[in-house]
Order: structure tokens, then sequence, then C-alpha cells
């Protein structure tokens, strides 16, 4: 049996969380691995790191530049790089809101951009999207991180039909409530204090995410669907990642008349 072929994977926001557990995984498995850090960290990574920010072009184009110049290719890429702002819609300005979708959409899509073109001259690659359930379930008081998540929904699954012909496949994983380093980071708008309309239905929806993310340490489910994927020569395009009872939410949601579905998300989250 032959030895496989060590792969070249960047993987975005590898700070910490997710980034980190599949940089660190994929680098114990045998691949060169490149996580990309907005800036320089303390701690000693078991992975090669590269400034990157994803919201500027310059250094995205920078980083895949390094790699491409050490290695001549790039076998693989994580868009797994995120932020979230909560808040009440009212309550974001459009400066919040561009400031989320420049980082969760913008940024994966200047990623993939600068990538494509060497993929499709080395005759295929992975590009692996991380999505979130919320790309499928709008969540109360952080509409606009699901607003992008939906909108990597779509545009992985457009990528996806327009790169096959090239050899290149796209699969997101999606991920329910986990503890990583969002739930620390998570903004919240400027407007969400004290004399917002919206503040004590805020104060308890977000407390609630936070309960629920904190409650799930094991980052393995998410690490092992990125393996499986870049296993796969036909990987499905999604692989959602989440407890029992958050697959099955979302699984019933289309079968369920959107005043019940409603119901029990208001429900879920303290609102009235």
């Amino acid at each position: 049996m032959g030895t496989r072929r060590q792969r070249v994977v960047l993987v975005t926001g590898a700070s910490s969380g997710f980034g980190r557990a599949i940089a660190t995984a994929l680098a114990g498995d045998g691949d060169r691995v490149y996580g990309s850090l907005r800036a320089p960290s303390p701690d000693r990574c078991p992975f090669d790191t590269l400034a990157m920010d994803v919201t500027r072009e310059d250094t995205v184009t920078a980083a895949v530049a390094t790699i491409l110049e050490r290695h001549g290719r790039i076998d693989a890429v994580v868009n797994n790089a995120g932020m979230g702002i909560a808040g009440a819609i009212e309550d974001t300005t459009v400066e919040e809101a561009r400031a989320q979708f420049e980082t969760n959409f913008f940024g994966t899509h200047r990623v993939c951009r600068a990538v494509l073109p060497h993929l499709r001259a080395a005759g295929g690659g992975t590009i692996i999207n991380i999505s979130s359930l919320a790309g499928h379930v709008p969540l109360p008081f952080q509409g606009l991180y699901s607003a992008t998540k939906f909108a990597i929904e779509a545009y992985s699954e457009a990528l996806r039909m327009e790169v096959r012909p090239f050899g290149i496949r796209v699969a997101m994983v999606e991920p329910g409530d986990y503890a990583t380093g969002f739930t620390a980071n998570r903004r919240m708008t400027a407007a969400s204090g004290p004399a917002s309309a919206y503040h004590d239905a805020c104060t308890r929806a977000i407390a609630r995410m936070a309960r629920d993310e904190q409650a799930n340490r094991d980052l393995a489910p998410v690490v092992d669907a990125v393996r499986l994927i870049l296993r796969s020569g036909r990987p499905a395009l999604r692989h959602p990642r989440a407890t029992a009872s958050q697959r099955l939410a979302v699984a019933l949601r289309p079968f369920l008349p959107q005043s019940l579905w409603e119901s029990l998300v208001r429900g879920t989250y303290g609102l009235r």
C-alpha cells in the first residue's frame, strides 16, 4: 500500500476554536498545514502560521503567494475565519452589519478567489467552508450572523456546481453549538445597552445561547467532518455536526407551520 501524498492545506482563523483544532489535527495527520492568524500568536502552534486578515485582500493574496512560493501548490482550503455580532436588528447599524459580512462572507469570498485559479491550474483541490446550523435556522438577536451563514450556504452550493468541471470539490461543515472562542468574542452592537427596547429579551436570548455553546466542549465531530471531506473523492455538500435535538429541529423545520416554528424558537430563547 502506497503512502498518501502530503497535502498542503490552508486553514483560516486558526488562532483558536475550530480553526486551531482543525489545523492541529491535520498537521498531526501528516499534512503540511498553514493556519492564518490576524495577529502573531504568543502560543507555539503545531502547524505553520501566516499573517492574514480576511477583510484585507492584500494580506490574503500575500499569504496564498507565500504558500505557493514554498510548495508550488495548495491542495485544500478550510474557510473558518469568522466572528459574531449580536443585538436586535433595529439596533444594528449598517457599519456593524457590514463588518459582520466583511469577515464571514466576503472574507470567504476573498480566499476562494485567491486560490481558485491555482486549483483550476492543478486540475483539482478541495474547498471546505465552515457554515453553521444558523445558516438554516435564523437566531433572534443574531440575525446578521445568521444572514452571513445563509449567504455562505447559497454561495457554497453555487460554487460547487461552477467548479466541478475543474475537479474542484466544495463542501460545508455546519456546526451547532460548541464551546469555542466565539462565545467570549461575540460583540454586542453599540445600541444594545439598557436603553434599547430589546435589552431584556436580547440579554435572555444571548445568555441561553452562551450556555448552550459552553455545554459542548468536544470539537472532534467538526474536525472529523473536515477529515472525511478531504478523504472523499465526492463529498456531500453539507455535513451537519450538532446534537441530535439540533439536527432534528433543522430536519423538521420544512414540515412545521411557520407560526409553530417561531413559537418553538421563541420558547427556546425565553422570548414572549
